[in-house]
């Protein structure tokens, strides 16, 4: 019989030896290996922040080491990859509006938090052998605020969501648990009046051609809006920025059009007085009813979003890019009767589980069947010996106008 010694230098052995992987992701299509600490302790690294500031002032990289031995309700993930969204970047700054808790969990010297909402980790191990989730299955964050700029994590099973990863790329099962399920539910849930009083709505039919007008249509909802839209028969007006030349801006609104956009006019198209005429043309002189508006702006663009509707549609607010509070004329809520309401999408997920396991898993059948495209991304990748300087100079990037995609950490030899 062996001694316990010789069992612990086998296990040691095993543990030491590198694992071969394959990131999915064009940056980085080498073998890479995962790093692993005395008895198998996992080493790992997180971006963290203690205190409220710009991204460039207060991230931190954190090395940790994760022991392997975890409950038996538990998994140890690996990250494939992780978006960074303007959410994150506002938690950062203090200004989001749902703020997480800071805690010492990981052996920070002082209470910090891990942000990123959003990603895709693969199944490392389980603590159970007979575990719903297998090792090198693909899961996403199931709550808010799970903290997903880290190369590893140890989570309960009800806090991840597993997804079949069959023909997904890592950066695309990354990307669908934000902006394209934001798109569907507003587009499924909500729409014009009822008609027979209070504050009933319908949802906008599909197949009926309706209308819904959107600004922020270059986002990562208003891409994900416009397809869906085309997908259900529905019909799209979209805002968007000029670029800083007249051809960016014809590009842009080609290929917003190329995705399925019915419409696209820009802001200054949008605010200008000739827009009312404009809109008259577009909608058969308004028989054809704009039955929903879709804000991420506010300001100028969410009042005339608001005048753009027609009587008794639904505005929802989802963002407010421009910092600018929505002034809305009190003739649309009387003689419109024009509602406006408020969306978010962490509330939604909470209050309807099976209904967004749902959700992603119809977005990830018209990805796998090449029906939906991915925003245009800006890859970032985090290796083992990527430096804070890096990682923390991408995040701050993601506060600049014109990006050439969004940003994403893409992981590899971590």
């Amino acid at each position: 019989m062996l001694s316990r010694s010789h069992h612990s230098l086998r296990a040691l052995s095993r543990t030491g030896r590198a694992l071969a992987v394959r990131i999915d992701s064009p940056l980085s299509q080498q073998t890479v290996r995962r790093k692993s600490g005395p008895y198998g302790y996992t080493q790992a690294k997180a971006l963290v922040f203690s205190k409220n500031g710009e991204p460039s002032d207060v991230l931190q990289l954190h090395t940790f080491s994760i022991s392997p031995s975890i409950s038996s309700k538990s998994v140890l993930l690996r990250s494939l990859a992780a978006p960074i969204n303007p959410a994150d970047i506002n938690t950062i700054q203090g200004t989001y509006g749902s703020q997480p808790s800071f805690t010492s969990l990981i052996g920070t010297s002082s209470p910090s938090v891990i942000p990123g909402n959003e990603g895709v980790f693969e199944v490392v191990s389980t603590g159970d052998p007979a575990s719903p989730i297998r090792k090198g299955d693909w899961v996403i964050p199931a709550v808010a605020q799970f903290g997903t700029w880290r190369t590893h994590a140890v989570a309960e099973l009800d806090q991840v969501l597993k997804i079949d990863k069959e023909g997904l790329r890592a950066t695309q099962a990354a990307t669908i648990s934000v902006n394209p399920s934001t798109a569907y539910r507003i587009l499924r849930a909500y729409g014009p009046s009822t008609g027979v009083g209070g504050i009933g709505m319908r949802p906008l039919e599909v197949g009926s051609g309706e209308w819904f007008i959107q600004n922020g249509a270059n986002s990562g909802v208003g891409r994900a809006a416009i397809q869906l839209g085309k997908l259900w028969g529905l019909r799209s007006i979209n805002i968007v920025r000029e670029r800083s030349s007249p051809e960016e801006t014809e590009a842009l609104k080609a290929e917003l059009i190329g995705l399925g956009a019915d419409v696209v006019v820009t802001e200054t198209q949008f605010l200008s007085r000739e827009w009312r005429d404009q809109l008259a043309e577009i909608t058969n002189k308004g028989r054809d009813q704009i039955a929903l508006g879709l804000n991420c702006v506010g300001g100028k663009s969410a009042t005339a979003l608001a005048r753009s509707l027609s009587e008794g549609a639904t505005m929802v607010s989802y963002g407010g890019m421009a910092k600018q509070p929505v002034a809305l004329p009190v003739g649309l809520l009387i003689f419109k009767d024009i509602r406006f309401v408020g969306f978010w999408l962490s509330r939604w997920n909470q209050q309807d589980v099976a209904g967004r396991k749902h959700m992603i898993n119809d977005i990830v059948d018209l990805i796998r069947q090449g029906k939906f495209q991915d925003v245009p991304l800006d890859e970032v990748a985090w290796n083992w010996d990527t430096d804070i300087s890096t990682l923390a100079q991408e995040v701050q990037g993601g506060l600049q106008g014109f990006r050439r995609g969004k940003g994403i950490f893409v992981f590899g030899d971590t």
